[in-house]
């Protein structure tokens, strides 16, 4: 969400303009998908809402991660030919290399270079040239796009095909009905307290993925990030179906008592579980009551 306009750039849109635009839609749809979550929290359920917001979830992160991996799997070649026409201009590191380049080599190979893309397709082979203002002036005087985040792409539209179905689904469920649930279960005693260290626990998160996506996705590739994401949100899936309960229709000391109740089974269960001499005694009293 951060991030929309870098991750359009990613999915290979060169132009700034575009690339806002497109965010425009995702946060228009973030913005729809809270309204609907008013109509849907109480209709549906927050149990059943949570876990279907999460396999949407979970399949955007999967497309986005597929999407990404052929995107830097078949950008467009380097060529030196075309290289050789900026003379002055030409990325240093590509100068040096003895081998074949892609459109993702030379982007990786220093943040100081950038892809000169063929004016006419830009799927066939680029230039790698140093990415400053003037050269980008060059680049785009000649009617050629300018790339530093990402490459060419036929696919591109489907990652934000991707993006948008990750903001459909994430809006109306996981982001929404946490803040929800939070209000419902603690007991009012410790409603106050227990309620800010949700919300403290929430923004330190916040913090911690806007701090790390730009670099993950430079460390470990676009592709193994969204993947990352991915196994997280199929682990969020496994707490939800494990532990968060159903509060749909219930008051707060019925939401407490239920709670209360479960804690109580699982203690006792724990105790039983871990005191086999608990259990061996209980059966001794039982054995001889019945033999007197």
């Amino acid at each position: 969400m951060y991030y929309s306009p870098t991750i359009v750039q990613l999915a290979g849109f060169a132009s700034n303009t575009v690339a806002l635009l497109l965010s425009l839609i995702t946060s228009g749809l973030n913005a729809l998908g809270s309204i609907l979550a008013i109509y849907l929290i109480d209709r549906f359920g927050r149990r059943k809402l949570l876990i279907s917001s999460l396999l949407g979830v979970i399949t955007s992160l999967v497309l986005l991660t597929i999407v990404f991996h052929i995107t830097t799997e078949s950008s467009p070649l380097v060529s030196r030919k075309s290289t050789q026409q900026f003379l002055g201009y030409q990325c240093p590191q590509y100068i040096s290399a003895s081998v074949t380049w892609d459109c993702m080599q030379c982007l990786k190979a220093s943040p100081d270079c950038g892809f000169c893309a063929s004016g006419g397709n830009q799927l066939l082979p680029g230039a790698c040239l140093l990415s400053n203002s003037t050269v980008k002036h060059v680049c785009e005087g000649d009617s050629r796009p300018w790339f530093t985040r990402g490459c060419p792409s036929q696919y591109g539209w489907l990652a934000v095909l991707g993006l948008a179905l990750y903001i459909i689904f994430f809006a109306p469920g996981m982001g929404t009905l946490p803040w929800v649930i939070n209000s419902e279960i603690y007991p009012l005693r410790y409603r106050g307290i227990c309620g800010g260290l949700a919300a403290t626990a929430n923004w330190v998160s916040n913090l911690i993925v806007a701090q790390t996506f730009l670099t993950m996705t430079v460390t470990i590739g676009t592709s193994m990030t969204f993947l990352v994401f991915g196994v997280i949100s199929v682990i969020a899936l496994f707490f939800v179906l494990i532990v968060i309960p159903e509060t749909k229709g219930l008051s707060l000391e019925q939401i407490e008592g239920t709670l209360q109740q479960r804690v109580e089974n699982f203690s006792l269960k724990f105790w039983k579980t871990n005191n086999p001499t608990v259990s061996s005694n209980k059966e001794n009293l039982k054995n001889n009551d019945l033999a007197s």
